[in-house]
């Protein structure tokens, strides 16, 4: 069964600019599908239209055109549905910065009808497992480094137990022993609990790592899928970032997407 199943998606944003309106395609035409139980890995520049697909695949935007399927339900009719099955991790999660992991977790647990015992429960695991000291679980969110924050906001999408989480550029800005935990958590995660994953990233070598199947997302179109040898073979390249620049004249730079 497909996790994932995307088919001719298409955006765009519509904005008016001195009287005179203007078109921006965020997608054109995406189509893709991930297996249960598949990291896949979307690369691409800044503006290429990744955090517009993590967010139509979250049920956070409405695709001008195309069709999704999450789950095996169809988006937008299942997206109730969907939202109580997928995890969702952005390079800029949200929180109430003057509580602390602990208190931001329980109210999230809340919202899915997870007990307050149970969710301490789920909570304090993932924690610890990501290599957040038990010490600082109560300190407020804002005197936490962004590393430790984006633990937190991995630990808040798993509180469900998801079998998708959609990552939007999760190491973007940490530390390197932050990426190397949050890295390591992922792929344990995979492999222990059969989570299907799909991320957005800049990070050729986290691409390598993580994902059986890589795309090339540029000006909102996928212009090449495939595994690491196979992009490498199509491309003549020695290694992923000459694939990327051969196959799409384009380079990464780290940062937050535009669309």
């Amino acid at each position: 069964m497909w996790a994932i199943e995307v088919e001719n998606l298409s955006k765009v944003f519509r904005k008016t600019t001195f009287g005179r309106r203007q078109e921006e395609w965020a997608l054109k035409g995406v189509s893709f599908r991930v297996a249960e139980g598949e990291t896949y890995a979307l690369l691409g520049p800044n503006g290429s239209g990744k955090s517009t697909l993590i967010r139509i695949l979250s049920t956070l935007l409405v695709p001008d055109a195309g069709r999704v399927r999450i789950l095996g339900y169809p988006l937008p009719e299942g997206e109730r549905r969907v939202r109580e099955r997928i995890g969702r991790v952005s390079v800029d999660a949200a929180f109430y910065k003057k509580l602390s992991p602990r208190e931001n977790l329980l109210f999230a647990a809340q919202l899915y009808g997870i007990s307050p015992k149970e969710a301490e429960r789920r909570a304090m695991a993932i924690l610890e497992r990501l290599g957040l000291e038990t010490r600082r679980f109560d300190d407020p969110l804002e005197e936490m480094s962004r590393g430790m924050q984006q633990k937190v906001a991995i630990a808040r999408a798993l509180l469900i137990r998801p079998p998708l989480l959609l990552l939007d550029e999760p190491t973007t800005g940490l530390d390197p022993r932050s990426r190397r935990d949050v890295q390591g958590f992922l792929e344990e995660l995979r492999r222990e609990e059969g989570t299907t994953l799909l991320l957005t990233t800049h990070d050729m070598a986290e691409a390598e790592r993580l994902a059986h199947r890589v795309g090339f997302l540029v000006r909102g179109r996928l212009v090449a899928e495939g595994t690491v040898e196979e992009l490498k073979a199509m491309a003549g390249a020695g290694n992923l970032e000459e694939a990327f620049l051969r196959m799409t004249g384009e380079g990464l730079e780290e940062g937050t997407d535009a669309s």
